[in-house]
């Protein structure tokens, strides 16, 4: 394994222990992090998207991965999260491919892509199937995200 794939693999087993310290760790300081449900985000909200998340999940969200590959600019992985979607209890089990860019040994580029319908399909049901693919609902999503991560910040300070 090189060293970028064992950063990418320290990430991931890291998230696996829930562990977000250490995830935080492996991004440099001017992360760009983006994802369907939360859009972009830089620097330490990317960071502190991953506390919030574990924090939430209360030791309950189940992480593998798989097919990690990288060389000396970018990496790319799979991973599955399994969990209970905490607005209606739906369990959920989200297939996400990532895309990595590396600066100075460290993480500075993160793209998660899924597939944003069948996610919603499965945390909200009918509703999900029915509307999950248009804007107006990935919009929804996407500003609940945001302030539910404004309101954790304000809620904790972390480094």
């Amino acid at each position: 394994m090189n060293p970028h794939e064992q950063l990418i693999e320290e990430f991931y087993a890291a998230f696996s222990a829930h562990e977000a310290e250490t995830m935080a760790s492996c991004y440099h300081p001017e992360i760009a992090f983006s994802d369907p449900a939360f859009g972009t985000l830089h620097g330490k909200d990317a960071s502190d998207m991953w506390r919030m998340l574990l924090h939430r999940s209360k030791g309950k969200l189940h992480i593998e991965f798989s097919d990690i590959k990288a060389d000396q600019q970018c990496g790319s992985a799979k991973w599955i999260a399994r969990y209970e979607f905490s607005k209606t209890g739906r369990q959920v089990t989200n297939e996400v491919t990532a895309n990595f860019v590396f600066k100075d040994g460290l993480i500075i580029g993160h793209k998660d892509d899924f597939d944003f319908g069948k996610w919603a399909s499965q945390a909200f049901g009918f509703t999900g199937w029915l509307i999950g693919n248009t804007a107006f609902f990935k919009n929804k999503v996407r500003n609940q995200a945001l302030a539910s991560l404004k309101h954790w910040q304000n809620q904790n300070s972390t480094p």
